[in-house]
This record gives C-alpha cells, structure tokens and sequence, in this order.
C-alpha cells in the first residue's frame, strides 16, 4: 500500500507538487496563501510563496511595493523612517519632518542624538558653551542673548560679583548703595543677623539692623529711656539736648501731654504751665 501525502488542508495528493511546510504540517500552495500569505501594505494583495516578504512592525509589503510613499524610491537594504503610517526615505524624512540644528543650520537626521531647549535643537556636537567652545552635552547651562554658556563661563563673563565674598551671583542677590551682594552676606555689621526683606539703616555707610542700630547709635528719651530710632516716621522731640518720644512729652506732675503746648522746666523734668505756677 502506497502512503499518502496530501496537504493538511484541502486533502489532495501533494506528490510530484509545490508545498509548504507550516508547523511539521505540508499544505499546497493555493491552501498556504489563502491560509496564511500576508497581505501588502501597498497593493493590498497577498504575498505569495514565490515573492520576497518585507516586514516592519506587524506590516508586510512586496519588495517592489516596499518604496518611500512621497518620492517612490525603493526602501529595500536602505534606511528609512515612518511617519503616520507611511514609509520615508531619509532625504524626504528630513526635508520634511527633520528639524534644523540651531549651530550649524544643518538637517538633524533621523536616529541621531540631538539636544533640545525651548523649541529649538542642535546636533550633540553642536550643543557647545560659547565662551569655551566646550560641549554641553548633559550639564547645566544658563542661555544669554540666543547663545549658550556652561555655568563657569557664565560667571566669569556676565555674573555679578559679591561685594562681601567676590563670588559670582548667580541667582537673586540684593542691591545696596548701587553694589550687588549675595543675599546670605548681606547681614547687620554688628550682630551678623540677615537683612534681605527686613527693615534696616545705616551709619557711615555700614547697614544696620534696627535692635543694632538703636542700641549703638541712637539717642535715649529722657522719659523713658528708651531708644528713638526715628525712623518710619517716628516723630519726637528735642529740646536742650535732650529728646522725648511724643508719647513720652508729658507732665512730670499730671501727665498732661505738652506736644504743641507751652511748657516750664524744673531741673531736669518738663511742667506744664498750670503745674508750674505751684513750684
């Protein structure tokens, strides 16, 4: 008895014919095809057994119909690039999609490393700092006037320099007598505290907290020995030397206030007139 050999599909005689074999199982060409032949991207017809399959990403095409959907060159052995489901040759690739390196002005091609800051790119090797001509590549840069700088030539060529420590300035700071400081030196002269966002003076050009400032050079009242400041408006009086706050302006006697009014004196205390008649 003859053993058979048919295909695993339709049945008939495979002996003497074209078959395939798919997983250990033989199948005659027709049955192949319709069975298992991809269809073609391009011409939507099936691939058949005797045509060369190309794929990319699950989508199959014959050789000839694997070409660059805008200029039609043949895409087989070259390298290519997709866009929204169409192939691209990489000179229509770059003419259309490719950016343009912001150096060289130059086409950043397909598949090449690229740097990107605000909208705009270079080639990596472009990327550079333009005081050193030193790539960038991954460390950080400070852009001045549509140009690049690493942080040390920054710094050395536009920076504000501390007038406490000399050390650049590179964010913030604080503007005193027209001179640029950081803001951690710009502190009292005497208790060494910050005075970035508080009240402050000065004396012969030293700045000065307000505690410090009072307690060294501003003068005492003579009612309550506190010191007057005044500053922010503070409003006293002096009279032979000596100053009051106008809180403190009273009757040594009978507290009335004597700011605008008449007054006596009595050694070293202040009377108003109608306490002063009984001295």
């Amino acid at each position: 008895m003859t053993e058979r050999f048919d295909c695993h599909h339709c049945e008939e005689s495979l002996f003497g014919k074209k078959y395939i074999l798919r997983e250990e199982s033989p199948y005659c060409v027709a049955c192949f095809e319709a069975l298992y032949a991809s269809t073609c991207e391009e011409c939507g017809k099936p691939i058949g057994c005797d045509c060369k399959d190309l794929s990319y990403k699950d989508r199959h095409w014959h050789e000839a119909c694997f070409h660059c959907s805008r200029c039609q060159s043949s895409l087989v052995d070259k390298p290519f690039a997709a866009k929204e489901d169409q192939l691209l040759c990489t000179d229509c690739y770059s003419h259309e999609y490719s950016s343009k390196c912001q150096e060289c002005r130059k086409t950043i091609m397909p598949g090449t490393r690229k740097m990107e800051y605000k909208g705009s790119s270079w080639h990596e090797t472009c990327f550079i700092c333009h005081r050193c001509q030193q790539p960038i590549g991954t460390k950080s840069f400070i852009p001045k006037d549509s140009q690049n700088f690493c942080v040390p030539c920054y710094e050395k060529q536009y920076a504000l320099q501390c007038v406490q420590c000399k050390k650049p300035i590179t964010t913030g700071g604080v503007t005193y007598r027209e001179q640029p400081w950081h803001r951690e030196c710009f502190v009292c002269t005497a208790c060494k505290k910050p005075l970035s966002g508080q009240r402050f003076t000065s004396q012969d050009e030293f700045a000065y907290c307000l505690n410090c400032f009072c307690d060294l050079y501003a003068k005492k009242c003579a009612g309550c020995t506190n010191p007057i400041s005044g500053l922010g408006g503070t409003k006293y009086i002096s009279f032979e030397e000596r100053q009051w706050h106008n809180d403190c302006f009273n009757c040594k006697k009978c507290s009335l206030s004597l700011v605008g009014r008449g007054f006596l004196t009595e050694r070293d205390d202040i009377l108003c007139p109608d306490c002063g008649k009984d001295i």
